[in-house]
């Protein structure tokens, strides 16, 4: 991805590299993580008993949407928008680890669950890492 390329070229990033580092681990955790859930989802639905794994579905399905718009807002480096931010990974910690939970309850019989989960559980530090910075790299 360019993610890196793109954040430390942008005039506004104010160089901090261990922030930025942080900044652009979150962006690429939430991209993976939206492309795993959806394609868990996906998965899910192709499975024969698919009506067992609704909730397994609207989770996915609901993380992923999560962490696209976190990584969206994150990538936004113009202007500055701390709070929001902060909520919003704050909302994603918590969605991937509800995902986490469900799809870690699937993982020994669909590996497409196991998968997703360890997705979200690195979205989940990802998110936690960025929000818990004191930097004004999340802005």
């Amino acid at each position: 991805m360019h993610t890196q390329m793109m954040i430390q070229t942008h005039p506004d990033v104010d160089g901090d590299v261990q922030a930025d580092q942080a900044l652009i681990d979150c962006i690429d955790a939430c991209f993976d993580c939206a492309q795993t859930c959806i394609a868990c989802a996906d998965a899910c639905l192709a499975e024969d008993e698919a009506h067992h794994l609704k909730q397994c579905i609207r989770l996915d399905l609901d993380c992923a949407d999560i962490c696209e718009a976190v990584a969206k807002v994150a990538t936004r480096r113009t202007g500055s928008n701390i709070t929001t931010l902060r909520v919003l990974l704050a909302a994603c910690a918590e969605g991937c680890r509800v995902c986490a939970e469900e799809c870690e309850s699937h993982a020994e019989m669909h590996e497409h669950c196991a998968i997703c989960a360890e997705a979200c559980r690195r979205c989940e530090l990802a998110c936690h890492t960025l929000g818990d910075l004191s930097s004004p790299v999340v802005q």
